[in-house]
């Protein structure tokens, strides 16, 4: 079989029930090589030589940046790897190819702790001044969210597919289930967190048997992405803040923090579920107050007098 389309099906086939890859990293896998096909022009798969691929190549470095070119590769690199492994090729025409390029560092944003402070202070404030009973839960369910998010350092996606199952506010621990189908568990350790959780829990607790997440709206859905993200905006509008929050931000100022006060990067790396080491380390290019503090207070220069 050498038919591009049949094989790159089969190929999708093989990854979603043997691999076992999580939707969006089909649904990538899937964008990827339809480009892929659409864009050599060959049908047959004995046709995609080296010559074929360096051009394809050239042609993702001019349409897209960087990290998505690394990307696409990467999504085709894989089926290539896959034919050799089905005897399809005898040869793979990427191991005449070298792919090197410098990936710019895109430092993450975070959210400085004032503004993060100021946040919560305003969603506990539009609570405590709610004037009707729908109000007051949906804000309630708002600042869980938020809080959870702060807490944590779980994705959005992470978020809004927990289980109501694996969320034990009694051992205050909740299980994740991140990129690959990877499992972490992480300890909520904040009292107050734990205490805004339960009181939702409690006042949820009919939409959260209903549909087993744990965080819904008031249609018995588990909430999504679009909302918690709309959320944040509203919130972020009722205050000073002059930033534009998105719920990644809160994750990647759970780690900042945590490097900051000096908690050793493997933990991070294990609390935020990430396969390597090297992509929990952008968060050492961010930590510069930390530098500050240390170079102002640690140096022995403070103590010359001249």
């Amino acid at each position: 079989m050498n038919n591009l389309q049949a094989i790159t099906n089969h190929y999708l086939e093989f990854c979603q029930y043997q691999k076992r890859l999580d939707s969006k990293t089909l649904k990538a896998y899937r964008i990827d090589l339809r480009q892929f096909s659409a864009q050599i022009g060959v049908n047959e798969i004995p046709s995609i030589t080296t010559e074929v691929l360096e051009k394809f190549i050239a042609a993702l470095h001019l349409n897209y940046k960087p990290k998505t070119v690394k990307r696409k590769i990467a999504s085709v690199k894989a089926f290539f790897h896959y034919l050799e492994y089905k005897d399809v090729i005898d040869t793979n025409p990427f191991n005449k190819i070298q792919i090197k390029f410098r990936e710019p560092v895109i430092l993450p944003k975070t959210i400085p702790l004032h503004p993060m402070e100021a946040l919560l202070a305003a969603m506990y404030q539009q609570y405590r001044s709610a004037e009707s009973c729908r109000q007051k839960r949906n804000i309630l369910r708002d600042i869980a969210v938020v809080e959870l998010l702060f807490a944590t350092g779980i994705r959005i996606s992470e978020l809004c597919s927990l289980k109501a199952s694996s969320i034990n506010l009694f051992e205050k621990t909740i299980l994740i289930y991140g990129k690959g189908a990877k499992e972490r568990r992480i300890q909520i350790g904040n009292e107050d967190v734990v205490s805004i959780l339960q009181k939702y829990s409690r006042e949820y607790k009919k939409e959260i048997e209903c549909t087993g997440y744990f965080f819904v709206n008031h249609f018995s859905r588990p909430l999504s992405d679009q909302a918690v993200r709309r959320m944040i905006n509203k919130y972020t509008s009722l205050t000073p803040i002059k930033l534009h929050i998105t719920p990644h931000m809160f994750r990647h100022t759970f780690a900042t923090c945590l490097l900051e006060n000096d908690v050793d990067i493997r933990y991070i790396q294990e609390m935020l579920g990430h396969s390597s080491i090297n992509i929990t380390e952008i968060y050492t290019h961010v930590a510069l107050s930390k530098q500050r503090d240390i170079l102002t207070t640690k140096h022995p220069r403070k103590d010359f007098h001249i």
